[in-house]
């Protein structure tokens, strides 16, 4: 065995065109490695508006994990972590990084025959539940986001996240209020108590208009307000949990187990939802994951991106404790993401399931091969990159 990293691809992926379900992952970027004896893993790496950014990240990475044993995954990521000035700050540092550790992890599986889940603990949740997003797409009205919601509780989905504040940023109005209660109400109505309800805040407020918000939704008993506050006014949430009786989550912008440690010993977050592709990948959400267990956190990942990250995310969901609830936006894909994965998972009825494929699963070379893009996904200086497209519009009530 020759566990050597011998040659590094990074690749981004993507259509012309800007995808409806999530337009921050208009274009992908993965790494392939290969190892001296032929082996092949992949990762990924978000772009949200930094593709070109993390891109260039990714060939510093490569300089520290070329010739390394990839079994040695600990040292490789510290290696970076010494080189990278900016690492613990960075994004685009930081991203980059999670997507050669995750090919690391998908190299040592398929190295060893095995899934990645019996290496980092073995198997706790088989069925892994899954919350819709994405769904919503051009969706205003309460009416337009009944007519879709309907359709996703007919895929067998019993939660779904959604964002109801329209163009509303920083701060909100009394009808952005009154809309945003009237979306959430009717979903409520419709569903009833089977269906969780989970609201998307985008970081977008300000910390009155966030109070606002989050008190005029909590009768319709939202599962968890996600980053409700713009992310620098993080030292605002104490205030905010003196208001809600919700519970607030957040980590997608959280980028290690260190700052994930003083949002929690600090009480500043009741749900975790780290990204693997921007915290530093399998084994650091493992770390993320047991030092919110010691304060009895649960932990929700966020997964907005493409279905490599997913396959990494399930085989760490799979052997955690504290493992709530996973995002998803499968069901709503283009059908290039849809198909890059040939295997390693599946989704039906609202739950995710793992295939028992050595590393993280197989990728489809001919996808890869066919939709190769280059530069910065598409802009629209009408509608931010973080929304699900045709939602980010003022809804004059009659």
């Amino acid at each position: 065995m020759n566990s050597a990293i011998k040659d590094i691809e990074i690749i981004e992926m993507g259509e012309k065109l800007r995808e409806t379900s999530s337009p921050w992952s208009s274009t992908i970027l993965l790494v392939k490695l290969t190892s001296a004896d032929g082996l092949v893993g992949y990762g990924e790496a978000p772009t949200t508006l930094m593709t070109l950014p993390v891109l260039e990240s990714m060939k510093e990475v490569a300089r520290v994990f070329k010739g390394k044993d990839f079994f040695n995954v600990e040292q490789n990521v510290f290696d970076f972590y010494r080189n990278s000035f900016y690492l613990p700050v960075s994004m685009e540092a930081t991203s980059a990084l999670s997507a050669f550790e995750i090919a690391s992890w998908d190299l040592i599986g398929k190295e060893l025959g095995t899934p990645v889940y019996k290496l980092i603990g073995g198997e706790v949740n088989h069925n892994i539940r899954a919350y819709a997003n994405g769904w919503y797409n051009d969706c205003v009205t309460p009416d337009d986001f009944v007519k879709k919601a309907k359709e996703v509780v007919k895929m067998g989905f019993t939660a779904m996240k959604f964002d109801p504040f329209g163009d509303n940023y920083d701060t909100i109005t009394n009808e952005g209020i009154e809309n945003a209660r009237n979306i959430v109400g009717a979903l409520r109505s419709e569903f009833g108590e089977k269906v969780d309800l989970l609201i998307e805040y985008h970081g977008r407020f300000s910390k009155i208009a966030a109070i606002k918000a989050g008190m005029a939704l909590e009768e319709f008993k939202p599962y968890f307000y996600e980053e409700p506050l713009h992310p620098d006014l993080d030292h605002d949430l104490l205030d905010l949990k003196q208001y809600y009786k919700v519970p607030i989550a957040l980590g997608e912008r959280v980028l290690n187990k260190k700052i994930f440690a003083r949002f929690i010993s600090q009480k500043l977050v009741d749900i975790i939802q780290p990204d693997l592709t921007n915290s530093g990948g399998i084994l650091e959400a493992k770390k993320i994951a047991a030092i919110a267990d010691g304060f009895g956190i649960p932990i929700a990942p966020h997964n907005a991106f493409g279905p490599i990250q997913t396959a990494a995310t399930l085989n760490v969901d799979t052997t955690l404790t504290n493992f709530a609830i996973q995002e998803s936006f499968e069901m709503f894909w283009p059908d290039w993401k849809k198909n890059l994965m040939a295997s390693g998972y599946k989704l039906e009825n609202g739950y995710f399931r793992l295939t028992g494929d050595a590393g993280i699963g197989k990728v489809n070379e001919s996808i890869v091969e066919k939709y190769q893009v280059s530069g910065m996904e598409p802009f629209d200086d009408k509608e931010p990159p973080w929304v699900v497209s045709g939602t980010f519009k003022h809804y004059q009530q009659k």
